[in-house]
């Protein structure tokens, strides 16, 4: 308790805010101003008034929040604070790639995840989070190929639910891949009445068997919404649950 006092009080004495994604330990989370989804917290981002934001989360997330307030400091605790994702598509490879695809005759636009560097973000059309996605995708012209990327899961879920072709990049999350069917099938077994929360960024054979599937802040918002006594097997990170 006495740390968190400190803290609230170097708030107030370096002028910051501190936004903390869903991901990070319960306990950082207990401080922070604001908790959020990726969209969340890039829109809470918008609205900072003081001149420092403290950003846990990993790195694309405090990139995300600097193009949105160039004029402000934007601090990482931890710059090595990576993801898996978005270093599956490094900025100098997708620029070839679409090179090699224009080359060939492909006239497309290309849809973003945000869970992306800033330097993958520049040569996009559209950077959506898995809470919009589906609505951005709609607003992508009927006669344009669409290139997707990083995440082939999401990609994949998206092409089911919007009906588009798309082109996917064949990047994945670490987190999400590493569930295995097997533990996922043995887990609705030992509890029979459970329902299934997946994340889309996990891989089709776990999305075949969720009973509910959606970003991060969908997920909070199902369980917010359900009233009755349950048991959820979700499939995210950990400090998600």
């Amino acid at each position: 308790l006495d740390l968190m006092d400190e803290i609230d009080r170097l708030k107030v004495d370096k002028d910051a805010t501190i936004l903390a994604h869903y991901y990070v330990d319960g306990e950082i989370q207990d401080v922070a101003d604001h908790c959020g989804d990726s969209l969340q917290l890039a829109r809470v981002a918008t609205t900072v008034t003081t001149s420092t934001i403290l950003f846990a989360g990993v790195h694309f997330m405090g990139e995300s929040a600097k193009i949105l307030n160039p004029e402000k400091t934007v601090i990482m605790p931890d710059l090595h604070a990576g993801c898996s994702l978005a270093e599956s598509c490094p900025a100098d490879k997708l620029l070839a790639y679409q090179h090699e695809l224009r080359a060939k005759g492909h006239d497309f636009e290309t849809v973003a995840y945000i869970n992306t560097s800033a330097s993958v973000k520049s040569l996009c059309d559209w950077i959506v989070t898995s809470g919009n996605a589906r609505e951005i995708i709609d607003r992508v012209p009927a006669g344009k190929e669409i290139l997707f990327v990083p995440d082939q899961h999401l990609g994949r879920y998206l092409m089911e639910v919007t009906g588009r072709d798309m082109i996917l990049w064949p990047g994945s999350c670490m987190v999400h891949e590493v569930f295995s069917i097997q533990d996922l099938l043995r887990a609705k077994k030992n509890n029979p009445q459970s329902l299934v929360l997946a994340h889309p960024e996990c891989p089709k054979n776990i999305l075949e068997h969720a009973d509910f599937i959606g970003g991060t802040e969908k997920m909070r918002k199902f369980v917010t919404a359900e009233t009755k006594p349950l048991t959820l097997l979700i499939a995210t990170e950990a400090n998600m649950i």
